[in-house]
């Protein structure tokens, strides 16, 4: 179930004393969010149908229908907002979904198999690839430059990536 689902917002905590709930979208368009229908937990589970949301600050303030009181949604702070993925406009023939990354494989331009997409995350400046490998666990850059190629059908993504990058096992200097 959960390669079924694609997380699209986050429960940022608790707003007023009426069981509000204060949302922050990762969405492109960030009201996009509530269109997909109830937001689920990780494992597939309903827990936030919303009834309305207002624009606040750098997310939402929504009413729920679930009938929780403030401390239950504070306790949520963090918790991540799932849908399902076939609720979601299918991507444009150059764009994916980053949960479709995860298990990729990832090969250097020059032939070097580099290992697999354990995870996509975003620290603030950049996206980021995960990568597990035989040599350990490494992070590269996810821009253009670094990742000229991303085939979804194939699972396979390649970099061009610099060997200052890979763990020193996987540079072309170990060979």
């Amino acid at each position: 179930m959960a390669d079924e689902l694609v997380v699209v917002a986050q429960i940022a905590g608790a707003f007023g004393v009426r069981g509000e709930v204060r949302v922050r979208s990762f969405t492109a368009n960030p009201e996009d969010c509530f269109a997909y229908g109830p937001f689920l937990d990780q494992n597939g589970a309903q827990i936030l149908t919303p009834l309305k949301a207002t624009p606040h600050k750098d997310g939402f303030i929504v009413r729920p229908e679930e009938d929780q009181q403030r401390e239950a949604w504070e306790a949520r702070k963090g918790e991540l907002l799932h849908v399902r993925k076939d609720a979601l406009p299918a991507p444009d023939e150059d764009e994916f979904y980053f949960n479709d990354l995860i298990g990729c494989e990832v090969v250097h331009l020059d032939g070097r198999a580099l290992g697999c997409v354990k995870a996509v995350h975003n620290f603030g400046a950049q996206d980021v690839l995960e990568i597990e490998s035989e040599a350990g666990g490494y992070m590269l850059p996810f821009t253009q430059e670094a990742v000229p190629e991303v085939d979804i059908a194939s699972r396979r993504i390649m970099t061009a990536v610099a060997d200052d990058y890979l763990p020193d096992s996987l540079s072309n200097d170990a060979e």
